[in-house]
């Protein structure tokens, strides 16, 4: 009952192990379950849970028998050592949505493609979005690819259905919103005249908080984050993000991916406002350079970060436009002014060039016409040439 080291992969500073336990079930059928965690200790406390419960207190039932709803139980466990808890609480809302009230008392050995294609029509009848099709598909793609790691179903039998597919979509281009160099000053003015009406510390933290967005095209979560830590000169080091959508508790995790972590250089303007908030929460006798920079203590609250988006908007007479518009705001600003798709990515923190090319690409019309023109005079020289 091995514990096998899985190299250059870590955690939170912790080594990667693979665990297994070899098991025999009461139908005599020899059987192997592979556990991850991360750090050796643990590993070793996860292999005695795993021999105690498959071993000592014998095997559980045979894989024939196990339900979708075992499977989907047995699955979270799993998941709950390679993933992040805002993942993982993704994971089982979607396959608790979209899968067991279908398959729930389901048995695996049962599981057949017939049923699976009825599932994917059921799915497509309700008009649900394409992405929350795929994403549904996926989820359960995943999970039955783990019943075949398991050994409880020699392959999966989602394979021969397919993930839904874009022809049967109309996909019309999705209108950017945001804010032109203009209209932004609007807003933000109108954001700071409330937060000097108001004298308080709080009100400077919103204002604070949309001149991030607008200058560095930051994520909301990310923004929230931000601790005077974070701050090297005219650096902003992006290392961390937040949610406040689990169960009402704020959870802070690493940045969405790995493109996420990233060092953004901040122009004087958003200096200069970050240096005046500096010292604003400095009257605060608690304050640490761990203090979040729009917060202070605690991070904003998401609910009011968009009851003052939409009061800073009417103020200005401007329409409401979403938090994540200001990341359209600062990418479109850039990219009217030419600068290349690849630093565009970088600063928002994308994962790659690819996607964020095919959200603003539209805004690239001069570069077209340029490319032409210079099409043309080449031409005009060959023909003076000749």
């Amino acid at each position: 009952m091995p514990i096998y080291k899985v190299k250059g992969e870590m955690k939170d500073g912790l080594q990667k192990y693979r665990v297994r336990v070899n098991y025999t079930d009461k139908n005599g059928k020899a059987h192997s379950i592979t556990r991850i965690e991360y750090g050796a200790a643990e590993a070793k406390i996860l292999e005695s849970k795993l021999i105690d419960e498959y071993t000592a207190k014998g095997a559980p039932a045979a894989p024939t028998r196990i339900t979708v709803k075992m499977l989907y139980n047995e699955y979270i466990i799993a998941k709950k050592s390679e993933v992040r808890e805002t993942s993982l609480a993704k994971i089982k809302e979607n396959i608790e949505s979209t899968v067991l009230p279908y398959f729930e008392n389901q048995r695996l050995d049962k599981l057949n493609s017939k049923q699976l294609q009825i599932w994917k029509n059921t799915l497509f009848e309700k008009g649900l979005a394409l992405t929350t099709l795929q994403n549904a598909y996926s989820h359960f793609h995943s999970l039955l690819n783990f019943a075949v790691r398991m050994d409880y179903i020699s392959k999966n039998p989602l394979n021969s259905i397919g993930n839904f597919k874009d022809v049967y979509f109309e996909k019309p281009q999705e209108k950017l919103h945001y804010y032109k160099p203009n209209e932004y000053f609007r807003y933000i003015s109108a954001a700071k005249e409330y937060a000097t009406f108001k004298t308080s510390l709080i009100e400077w933290g919103y204002y604070v908080f949309f001149s991030i967005a607008f200058y560095t095209g930051a994520r909301k979560g990310e923004i929230n984050a931000l601790k005077w830590s974070d701050i090297d000169g005219n650096i902003m080091h992006i290392r961390r993000s937040i949610s406040q959508k689990q169960k009402g508790k704020d959870i802070e995790s690493p940045p969405k991916n790995k493109s996420s972590y990233r060092d953004i250089q901040m122009p004087l303007p958003l200096i200069k406002i970050l240096a005046e908030h500096k010292t604003r929460q400095q009257q605060d006798k608690n304050f640490t350079e761990d203090y979040r920079i729009c917060g202070g203590a605690a991070p904003l609250r998401d609910t009011s970060i968009e009851n003052h988006n939409k009061y800073y908007a009417q103020q200005a007479d401007l329409p409401h436009i979403r938090i994540h518009d200001f990341r359209h705001t600062h990418a479109s600003f850039l990219a009217n002014n030419g600068i290349n798709i690849q630093e565009i990515a970088r600063r928002l923190g994308h994962s790659n060039v690819q996607q964020t090319w095919q959200t603003y690409a539209h805004l690239y019309p001069k570069e077209e016409e340029r490319a032409v023109e210079l099409l043309n005079s080449l031409n005009e020289n060959l023909s003076i040439c000749q």
